[in-house]
């Protein structure tokens, strides 16, 4: 059955109504950033660069390094954008955009996108300057409220043991991420388990004028600890987008990793004084890998 107009929503030109991408666009490799001004900070390392396209929050540059193809987007913050996102670029590559129809299970397509962004540590032992590949993310937003995540045994665990011991009226969500970019990516880099919350100031526990309803947060999502047969799991750091792309990427069939610059220690109360570099050597060597 075709896609109604209402739900897939196309511009006059035929691209995806809010990225405004066409299939073309895309590489079978994606670098997503949050920040619209990360992207130049990206693609100024291309070869060449044969696409800009900017709507919104949503900055595209398309080009070359070393002979890949790389496109390379930003997001904004939050796992709402994530939804947005990780919607458009699956249908831009298993719909077809003027039939409406989805394509069919064996042809379809499996893109491999590589988060690379900031994120503060939550353990004394993972300082600034860090570089971190997400192996888990556990999701204190909504966003899996209203989607059919099938999580594993261990998922489970991890997530309702974090429902209780910060005593929320609901079970947050737990997904691991792609082994196979992590071992690629990420072999040589912090092994941690990230957790996305759905703010940056109360739900990460910080204090400007406005109290916290757990005033321990920070201690409960530093101390938290889960035992199983894989071993010890617990958060290493956090931010706001991985688990939502972790989720989607699982039930839509998408290799998905998250990259992290760490750029600040809540343990220790640090910020990295030259958080720019951090991030620029985490966009480095993620090309140079890819």
């Amino acid at each position: 059955m075709p896609i109604a107009e209402s739900e897939l929503i196309l511009n006059k030109d035929g691209s995806i109504y809010h990225l405004n991408l066409l299939p073309d666009h895309l590489s079978e490799t994606i670098i997503t950033v949050g920040d619209p001004e990360r992207v130049p900070s990206v693609s100024q390392h291309f070869d060449s660069i044969e696409t800009k396209i900017h709507k919104r929050e949503f900055v595209t540059h398309v080009g070359y390094y070393k002979g890949k193809r790389i496109t390379v987007i930003s997001t904004g913050m939050g796992t709402d954008n994530i939804d947005i996102l990780m919607n458009e670029l699956d249908a831009l590559v298993n719909v077809d955009l003027v039939t409406r129809e989805p394509r069919p299970l064996e042809e379809r397509i499996s893109l491999r996108i590589v988060r690379v962004g900031t994120s503060g540590s939550l353990q004394a032992d993972i300082p600034v300057g860090s570089m971190l590949a997400s192996e888990h993310a556990v999701g204190l937003d909504s966003l899996m409220q209203f989607y059919p995540l099938v999580e594993t045994g261990l998922e489970v665990e991890v997530a309702t043991g974090i429902q209780q011991a910060l005593q929320l009226p609901y079970r947050p969500y737990c997904v691991r991420g792609s082994d196979l970019l992590r071992e690629q990516l990420g072999f040589d880099m912090v092994k941690g388990n990230t957790l996305t919350c759905p703010g940056f100031y109360g739900p990460q526990g910080r204090v400007l004028r406005l109290d916290l309803r757990l005033p321990t947060l920070i201690q409960e999502f530093q101390q938290f600890r889960h035992q199983s047969a894989e071993g010890e799991f617990r958060l290493t750091n956090f931010e706001m987008e991985t688990a939502g792309y972790y989720a989607l990427g699982r039930m839509l069939g998408h290799e998905v990793l998250s990259l992290n610059a760490i750029v600040a220690n809540r343990a220790t109360g640090e910020f990295a004084a030259n958080s720019d570099q951090v991030v620029n050597d985490l966009i480095q060597k993620t090309l140079d890998r890819l």
